[in-house]
């Protein structure tokens, strides 16, 4: 599913963000720092010196199966609890990350939550569906349905809660929102802590608040997002974030994206990226997923081929988890359960 125009990221991040920005305090959810793990190996097998590249595990966040969404929700979360809000109602595909981690969230706080998720109740229930109803959240399954179309469903739940006398809290699309995108920024500090050579950090592009926050922490030159193919156009949504948090728009030329890893769809998986996922699981034990973390490493193997990164320079690859949705991914699972050797 490929979705989440700018124009609503925009609204979720502007809404009250400017006095959040200045007043929040966020909801303590993950543990922090994340480690940074050399992958010598792994470096090798790509053309790198064994010390050149590092994975930043922000897969072990802490919190319901970890990932990236953890440091957003904190202040997302934060902000919700000071509105005194009792439940969370945010929407995204079926094998939704971000979903998964919201739901978890709620738990750990004492607010409900209610997912609005494309698909249907009638599809396998694996990977992060099976956490979310573990977790207790409750579901609004919206069909075949892009993006856009889950806006005016979340938005009939928020009005149904409401006339029940609930005090429910949107959380934007991928927890990406100016308020969302600081967690990235703190993160981005937390990287040059632990690697002040820091020269390039190399993220999964999905709803922008990641990236966003990196490249205000860090720097456009230092960040290279590869595309997912979440949202329809990732440099408007990461520029506006950063203008969000800085107060003057990047200069759209200064963001390096790369976009040559979307394939087919958001949801397909393609031969560089299960190419990336065999070579990190052989090379370091380290699991990537085929929609977010697979690409950004197909992305970094790319950038190397073509002289986007080189030998010699520090080269982190940020792992943002997303290890149950590919047990939610059939031909991933397929193709690796494939892939087991007999022995003779």
């Amino acid at each position: 599913m490929r979705g989440g125009s700018a124009v609503h990221l925009e609204q979720c991040g502007k809404r009250r963000d400017g006095k959040e920005l200045a007043d929040a305090t966020p909801a303590p959810l993950g543990s922090w720092p994340t480690p940074l793990e050399a992958a010598p190996r792994l470096a090798r097998a790509l053309g790198l010196g064994p010390a050149d590249l590092w994975v930043k595990r922000d897969d072990l966040t802490g919190l319901g199966g970890g990932g990236n969404k953890v440091r957003k929700l904190e202040w997302l979360c934060g902000a919700a609890l000071a509105r005194g809000a009792d439940t969370l109602v945010t929407c995204g595909a079926r094998q939704s990350n971000h979903a998964r981690l919201t739901a978890a969230a709620g738990a750990r706080l004492g607010l409900k939550v209610v997912l609005v998720l494309a698909g249907s109740a009638r599809d396998p229930g694996e990977g992060n569906v099976a956490l979310d109803g573990l977790l207790g959240a409750s579901v609004v399954w919206a069909g075949d349905a892009a993006h856009e179309a889950l806006d005016p469903i979340a938005s009939g739940v928020l009005d149904r809660l409401r006339r029940k006398g609930a005090r429910p809290e949107l959380i934007p699309y991928g927890g990406s929102s100016v308020l969302g995108a600081r967690g990235y920024v703190l993160c981005g500090h937390e990287l040059l802590r632990q690697a002040p050579d820091l020269s390039t950090v190399v993220t999964a592009l999905g709803s922008g608040g990641t990236m966003g926050g990196l490249v205000h922490a860090l720097g456009a030159g230092r960040v290279l997002g590869v595309d997912c193919g979440a949202i329809e156009q990732p440099a408007r949504t990461v520029g506006t974030l950063v203008a969000g948090l800085a107060g003057t728009a990047p200069d759209p030329d200064a963001l390096k994206i790369r976009l040559d890893h979307v394939g087919a769809g958001y949801a397909v998986l393609t031969e560089p990226v299960m190419a990336a996922l065999t070579l990190a699981a052989r090379t370091e034990g380290i699991v990537l997923d085929p929609i977010y973390t697979g690409r950004a490493l197909a992305g970094l193997m790319s950038a190397i081929a073509d002289g986007q990164i080189k030998p010699g320079e520090r080269t982190v690859l940020l792992h943002s988890g997303g290890l149950p949705g590919l047990f939610g991914h059939a031909d991933t699972v397929a193709r690796s359960a494939a892939a087991l050797a007999e022995l003779s």
